[in-house]
């Protein structure tokens, strides 16, 4: 006879949350017809991109989760400007100083513009959806006059 529940619980690695998070955001973005294949690209471009800056994304996510949840990571450090990566200043990796590079800022400001173009998009969205109600309201008010006429 079979259990069908067990009360194992499976602890997901630190910052692989994050990783799956960045590759399903680039899925949705894409929107590739072979995900898998996709995911071998995208995962196989941060490998490149961790070896090029010393600059590990799944590490990161991982601090910043715990800062989060219980600010452990971020003691040493006093403000949080300092776990942002930014142009022109360096970050700490496991204790190691290592310069930001110009990709990774501009990937950062092109995130932010992302972020802001869906805002605007949504708002824009909302706006036709809402003037469209209102036409078909009028055009629901027209109608019944014009029967009530008859």
């Amino acid at each position: 006879m079979s259990i069908p529940f067990s009360s194992t619980h499976y602890r997901i690695p630190q910052g692989f949350g994050n990783l799956l998070e960045g590759l399903t955001r680039e899925i949705l973005r894409e929107q590739p017809e072979n995900i898998p294949a996709f995911a071998a690209a995208y995962f196989e471009n941060l490998l490149e991109k961790r070896d090029k800056t010393n600059f590990d994304p799944a590490e990161w996510g991982a601090k910043v989760d715990d800062r989060f949840y219980n600010n452990h990571a971020f003691k040493e450090q006093g403000s949080p400007e300092k776990c942002e990566p930014e142009q022109g200043k360096s970050q700490t990796v496991e204790g190691k100083e290592t310069p930001v590079t110009t990709l990774e800022s501009s990937e950062e400001n092109k995130e932010k513009e992302e972020v802001a173009a869906v805002k605007i998009q949504a708002a824009f969205r909302g706006h036709m959806a809402r003037e469209e109600a209102k036409k078909m309201k009028a055009d629901n008010l027209q109608n019944k006059e014009t029967e009530k006429n008859m």
